[in-house]
């Protein structure tokens, strides 16, 4: 099975969520399910059918995050020394070239990844561009509307 690359925060929120799933919802649900059973004919009740569902649901996402945290492979860029260049783990501060737009992100595995949180997938083309770069450096980022550069302002290990 091949490791996934995870910082210590992404497998900590995994954990939590796994344990929500295991301690909340699944009780919950089967809560719903013995609810729903005393109403009587199953094959007509819409409350049995949605409960059997939502535990399904539940029980594939359990297993999905058992085997994500089985397979990740924890990477706490605190624990790296800075080598000057963009890594998985670090956040970076970049200047759009054209605009002089200034923005700042974290290179986080797969399952990390929220663009509102400004954190990206280290397998997304825009994380791929930056990726080995170091302070000063300029990376191209294809983008449907054309190449955006980017220089590297600050590489950080937080």
């Amino acid at each position: 099975m091949d490791k996934i690359p995870m910082t210590a925060d992404g497998v900590k929120a995994l954990r939590e969520e796994l344990d929500r799933l295991k301690s909340v919802e699944r009780p919950r649900i089967i809560q719903a399910i013995a609810e729903a059973r005393e109403q009587g004919d199953l094959r007509e009740n819409a409350e049995f059918q949605y409960a059997k569902e939502e535990q399904g649901f539940i029980e594939g996402r359990i297993l999905e995050v058992e085997n994500k945290l089985s397979a990740a492979q924890v990477i706490d860029i605190r624990d790296i020394s800075p080598s000057g260049r963009v890594i998985f783990g670090v956040t970076v501060t970049v200047v759009n070239i054209e605009n002089e737009d200034e923005s700042t992100y974290k290179i986080v595995g797969d399952d990390e990844a929220d663009l509102k949180l400004n954190k990206l997938s280290v397998y997304s083309p825009f994380a791929r561009a930056l990726v080995g770069k170091e302070i000063g450096d300029v990376a191209v980022v294809k983008t449907l509307n054309g190449d955006i550069e980017l220089e590297i302002c600050s590489i950080e290990h937080v």
